[in-house]
């Protein structure tokens, strides 16, 4: 291969083509660059080639012998396709290689040719033969020059694209690193020797091809030295950009509020209770910020019911005594309602205005609504999406704040900020997230974490149950409810459809109200019903008029009834950990003992673990680590929203530490980089590389 340059296409590369080409553009895989960067998902060790007549059962062995003989026949024992290929080396040994369902080998794997198998040597109990089942194989050419790649060595196996072997993909990496000139380290050269990392190309090639006598379980790990350096790479890149952009965020003049001896007199008025050490650690950090001529941009963290609203209340009460306006969003309309009945009791009667602004409500209500805005007569503003309308405008707006924020995308969080002249934003979200994972998912922002219930708040007694049991389930609702305590029933996550949600809602409610509980009063509640019929509902559970609420999952955030001691979810197998979370923190508000029952039917190793988890805690970041795990990090943080990177090499989960480390070292460069000249060069490194891949704002 002639020299190239890690802008390369690899349609250009010879033995590639147009065809090849599309098939690795099709894995995101379209330069030199892009090919170095798609590294081994496994490393198998072949250095361990053994003659066939030294080979022992049980032993996973490398062998290279000629085929003597290949066919495919149907198994007697199994009646499954079976495809066999005898091999025979220079010892005079035999073994046999065998594939069920392996009719696509039949003229590939051909008497006369020299092959590798590599797998565990066993006895074939049906037959008696030696034998390695489904081995892993690479068809070998005396005259091929990069035989060496595939065998005798620890050989790296990638994900191929299409018709594409991996034995294919390596040939071709392997010539690139030969043609390959010294690369210019993108890595600071002073970062990369403090951290004592290779430089670039050492580590890819280290990383594609080890040196006899790496550590492969190191590698299987990633965590070679080589392997390191490129995690640490992907992450430090990625945190200089946020670290940017939080620069760039700062500079940009915004409202510097005042926290005078009024607006603390205002907020113990308006305080219901005293607040917990977290509470109170929670409003210094944001009123701190808020005080600051930058917009403040911060993340609020907290665990189900650990306060988080009056919090944000609080802070609001600052931006009111500055005259301000002040705007709260969630997701929900009875969300949205909560959040209105909250602010509007507690702040009524300090003077305040507060409207509720909803999709659902009648065209004129809007329109006196919007007007009552526009002209400042309303303080603070609540609602849904409604508020990011275009026709809605605020006279002042100084503090946004915005809850399960997750919920919403990038582009609504920004139509809401164009309402104002850079207002102040709190986002809160009762997701606990790693305090590093929060700060990559969410680079632009700072982050406060409320970790600390109020007191008085007792554990909630969680169980799993089976169907079988349905009866003595009932049993124990029916004298929580005679107790004149309350129960929620929240009907199965059957699929991603609202409807048939709200179908499986009804037929339980029907079930319940006619046959299993006549005598008591049992309420609906689903996403579907007009606003006043919500309100109505909600207002009757409330009040402890509806004694068995059935509803769909849109009680999982925001419903503050302590009456309520009971939470059973209906098939909990097929709900999301954090969801069956969110929803057994809508009990256990009150003094009473409280419980949450899970009936679940049949069960895959998941959902086990799931429920299990349940059962186990209710600490939510213990929670929330193994819903990372289970669901891994794109579904976990809903990427397509939340705009989290799709790292080629990094893992937000195996890296974690490092992602800390990095985000140490990139910080620290950008405040007080070595030179102007090496900042510059980050920056644009960033910008010509990053700015495509990760949709990082213009940074510099």
């Amino acid at each position: 291969m002639s020299r190239i340059e890690p802008e390369t296409q690899l349609e250009d590369l010879k033995g590639v083509g147009r065809q090849r080409g599309r098939l690795l553009a099709g894995k995101g895989l379209a330069t030199v660059e892009d090919l170095l960067y798609h590294l081994p998902f496994r490393y198998e060790d072949r250095s361990n080639v053994k003659p066939l007549s030294d080979l022992a059962l049980g032993e996973t062995a490398t062998v290279i012998g000629e085929i003597q003989a290949a066919q495919l026949f149907q198994s007697r024992r199994t009646r499954a396709r079976l495809f066999e290929v005898r091999v025979r080396d220079e010892s005079g040994g035999e073994l046999i290689g065998k594939w069920f369902r392996g009719d696509y080998l039949k003229g590939i794997l051909e008497r006369g040719k020299r092959v590798a198998f590599y797998g565990k040597v066993e006895r074939d109990t049906y037959s008696g033969e030696v034998c390695i089942f489904h081995p892993e194989y690479e068809l070998l050419e005396d005259d091929d020059p990069d035989s060496q790649l595939h065998v005798g060595r620890i050989v790296p196996v990638y994900e191929a694209p299409g018709k594409m072997t991996p034995r294919h993909l390596r040939t071709l990496v392997h010539g690139c690193l030969q043609a390959l000139p010294e690369l210019d380290d993108p890595l600071p050269e002073n970062v990369r020797r403090r951290m004592g990392y290779p430089r670039r190309v050492e580590a890819l090639r280290e990383t594609h091809f080890p040196p006899a006598g790496a550590d492969l379980k190191a590698l299987k790990s990633f965590r070679s030295p080589g392997q390191i350096r490129l995690i640490f790479e992907e992450f430090f890149f990625l945190e200089c950009g946020l670290a940017l952009k939080r620069q760039k965020a700062r500079a940009v003049k915004g409202i510097a509020f005042a926290l005078n001896a009024r607006a603390r007199n205002k907020i113990k008025e308006v305080l219901p209770f005293k607040p917990t050490g977290a509470q109170k650690r929670v409003l210094k950090e944001i009123a701190d910020d808020m005080a600051q001529s930058a917009p403040m941009n911060r993340l609020l963290q907290g665990d189900v019911g650990s306060g988080k609203t009056i919090v944000a209340l609080e802070a609001a009460v600052i931006a009111l005594e500055n005259d301000y306006q002040v705007a709260v969003m969630a997701p929900t309309e009875i969300l949205a309602a909560q959040h209105y009945l909250y602010f509007k009791q507690l702040l009524e009667p300090a003077g305040y205005v507060v409207v509720l602004l909803t999709g659902s409500m009648s065209a004129a209500d809007k329109k006196k609504r919007r007007r009552v805005i526009s002209e400042g007569v309303a303080h603070v503003v609540i609602g849904t999406h409604a508020v990011i309308s275009d026709n809605v405008e605020f006279q002042g707006l100084g503090f946004i704040v915005i809850d399960e924020q997750h919920r919403f995308g990038v582009m609504q969080r920004w139509k809401l900020l164009q309402k104002g002249e850079h207002p102040d934003v709190l986002v809160m979200t009762a997701t606990p997230i790693p305090r590093t994972l929060a700060l990559t998912l969410y680079g632009e922002l700072d982050v406060s974490i409320i970790d600390e219930l109020p007191p008085g708040r007792t554990p909630i007694v969680t169980r799993d149950v089976p169907f079988a049991d349905e009866e003595k389930v009932f049993a124990f609702v029916r004298r929580e409810v005679q107790a004149g305590r309350q129960v929620y029933v929240v009907c199965p996550l059957i699929e991603e459809s609202e409807t048939k949600q709200v179908a499986a809602a009804q037929d339980v409610h029907e079930r319940l109200a006619k046959q299993v509980f006549p005598d008591l009063k049992v309420g609906l509640l689903h996403g579907r019903l007009p606003t006043p019929e919500k309100e109505t509902v909600m207002e009757a559970f409330t009040s402890n008029k509806i004694g068995v609420l059935v509803s769909t999952t849109v009680i999982e955030v925001g419903v503050d009834v302590p009456n309520a001691t009971v939470m059973l979810v209906v098939h909990a197998e097929s709900f999301g950990l954090s969801q069956l979370h969110q929803l057994r923190g809508r009990v256990g508000r009150g003094a009473e003992k409280s419980y949450c029952v899970l009936m679940c039917g049949d069960m895959n190793p998941t959902a086990e673990e799931r429920i299990k988890t349940m059962v186990e805690t209710q600490d939510g970041f213990r929670i929330a680590d193994v819903d990372l795990q289970l669901r891994g990090p794109g579904e976990f943080f809903g990427t397509k929203q939340s705009g989290l990177p799709a790292f080629r090499v990094a893992d937000v989960i195996r890296d974690r530490e490092m992602l800390e480390l990095a985000r140490g070292e990139a910080t620290a460069f950008v405040e007080k980089p070595p030179s102007k000249q090496a900042l510059v060069k980050l920056v644009d490194y960033i910008r010509d590389k990053w700015q495509r891949r990760y949709g990082l704002v213009q940074v510099g």
